[in-house]
């Protein structure tokens, strides 16, 4: 089980291979060097290769082990370089210098695209201090308002990038402002019935215990002064399922801008790892985010 990122990189098995899409970018250039420096992936530039060159040589980055393939339209770049993922050239699709609106198009895109017909999601692995596990957060920036179909998805997705990571058995905890089931919050009827399928072995690879407090979930202490401990999950959780958008972005943020932590994203739901950052995350995240990626990568071509 990887217990930090470090950890994470050296699980990705061989080197794996990204398709950048609008690749024209300092920033994303800088986390594709950082990667194929550290073993991690290579990858295939697709984008305005004039720009790519003069922003590759502002970095001092040798290209001359990159494919460049020159697309100067980014709605195109990126059509071409789903594809590549979409055909088995390439393990995992990034996105570029290209707004996210096209950039989804084209993962959705019915002839190349990567779609499964499952809802898409996001999901947010963290390090953080005084947790001697990585913590996996969903869906913290993709689903407004999931439905318990969505919640199900979601879980499902996750689950699947925990097992990648090296853990046999994620514990799952759908949070709510309360421990309890009040059926006038949806979000605690929604929480027991995920546990409900989960022991019908409707949801399967994980343990879901829910509703559960966020202390609950994280704080073996919280656990004990609550006299909760004949719970599934005491303190003890690896996947925190937010009941909406608000909560899992809001707490993002709270732990990206206040603690001392590493964290990666990537979209799943997909066919290949898609990796979507923000223009706001660090390098070190867009690293991080290339090697979760390429950790579950390497788990799809074990299956």
């Amino acid at each position: 089980m990887s217990k930090g990122f470090d950890e994470l990189i050296a699980i990705t098995g061989s080197m794996k291979k990204v398709a950048v899409a609008a690749a024209q970018d300092a920033p994303i250039l800088e986390a594709v060097k950082a990667a194929k420096e550290r073993g991690i992936a290579d990858a295939i530039l697709v984008g305005d290769a004039d720009k790519i060159r003069e922003i590759a040589a502002e970095l001092g980055m040798d290209l001359s082990g990159y494919e460049i393939i020159d697309v100067k339209d980014t709605i195109e770049a990126a059509h071409t370089a789903v594809a590549l993922v979409h055909d088995g050239k390439a393990d995992m699709y990034m996105k570029g210098l290209i707004d996210t609106k096209n950039f989804l198009k084209s993962v959705l895109d019915k002839e190349v695209g990567l779609r499964t017909g499952k809802p898409l999601s996001h999901v947010a692995v963290f390090e953080l201090p005084g947790i001697d596990r990585l913590l996996f957060l969903s869906d913290v920036a993709f689903i407004p308002y999931p439905t318990l179909e969505d919640k199900k998805a979601i879980i499902e997705h996750t689950v699947a990038v925990a097992h990648a990571c090296g853990i046999e058995c994620p514990k799952v905890a759908p949070v709510a402002a309360v421990e309890v089931v009040n059926p006038k919050m949806q979000v605690t009827v929604d929480a027991e019935e995920l546990t409900r399928m989960n022991e019908a072995g409707e949801i399967t690879g994980c343990i879901i215990d829910g509703p559960l407090s966020f202390d609950l979930a994280i704080d073996p202490e919280a656990a004990k002064h609550k006299n909760a401990e004949s719970r599934k999950i005491v303190g003890d959780a690896d996947v925190i399922l937010f009941p909406d958008i608000h909560a899992g972005n809001l707490m993002y943020k709270a732990l990206v801008h206040l603690t001392k932590c590493k964290n990666g994203c990537i979209l799943t739901g997909t066919k290949a790892p898609v990796i979507l950052t923000s223009r706001s995350d660090t390098f070190e995240t867009k690293v991080n985010s290339i090697a979760l990626a390429a950790v579950v990568a390497h788990n799809l071509k074990q299956q």
